[in-house]
């Protein structure tokens, strides 16, 4: 059985941007990611084991975020999703929102959106 297992809005303090006065302090991006996978084994055991983590996502993200210091979003997106398909094997695909609020004055956030699939 193939199912979606995702965060919404999860919240990362880092340094990412282009602008001098970006590198100086960290912005609050939020990030929205889903992965595909079958979840008959997890379904059966209810062994997070046996399932993608959330909470590890979670952490995988942040902490790549965070060390990177990216300039760009796209970057964090692309490497972001690399990075889940790297460590859960058994993820079939992954999508991935990042909006940076306060980009661009007029409008509520910036945003990058990617797809990757095996």
């Amino acid at each position: 059985m193939k199912g979606t297992i995702g965060l919404r809005n999860l919240k990362i303090s880092c340094v990412v941007g282009i602008y001098d006065r970006e590198r100086e302090m960290e912005q609050t991006l939020l990030v929205d990611v889903e992965v595909d996978r079958d979840l008959e084994s997890s379904v059966a055991s209810q062994q997070v084991e046996d399932t993608v983590d959330y909470d590890w996502v979670a952490r995988l993200l942040t902490d790549l975020a965070q060390a990177r210091r990216y300039r760009l979003i796209e970057s964090f997106a692309e490497e972001g999703s690399a990075l889940l398909l790297q460590q859960f094997e058994d993820i079939e695909a992954v999508r991935m929102e990042v909006r940076k609020p306060g980009a661009v004055p007029a409008a509520a956030w910036a945003f990058v959106r990617v797809e990757r699939t095996r």
